[in-house]
């Protein structure tokens, strides 16, 4: 596949004498670099955004602490998805 690229001339300059330095043409040395960037970035951990950055990250104690209640809050609710002595049966109840 052919690419082509537009670069400033003292880019160009400077990619020359890189691959004049290791015997190359400007073509190979540039092809090698670019699979040596792609290689070291997939070879890179890849950093986790948004929840999943802190996922595992709590401690497993205060983790259990906070489950127990959002269990004891959960277990309140009626079959309607009501708390107990919820007024809006009043209400929507006719």
């Amino acid at each position: 596949m052919k690419l082509t690229v537009e670069i400033s001339n003292a880019f160009y300059r400077r990619l020359a004498d890189g691959a004049a330095a290791q015997g190359k043409t400007v073509n190979d040395y540039l092809v090698k670099i670019v699979r040596e960037k792609f290689v070291a970035a997939a070879s890179k951990p890849r950093k986790e955004r948004g929840w999943r950055a802190v996922y595992g990250a709590a401690d497993p104690k205060e983790v259990a602490d906070l489950q127990r209640i959002i269990d004891s809050e959960f277990s309140s609710i009626n079959d309607e998805g009501e708390p107990p002595g919820s007024m809006s049966r009043l209400f929507f109840n006719a």
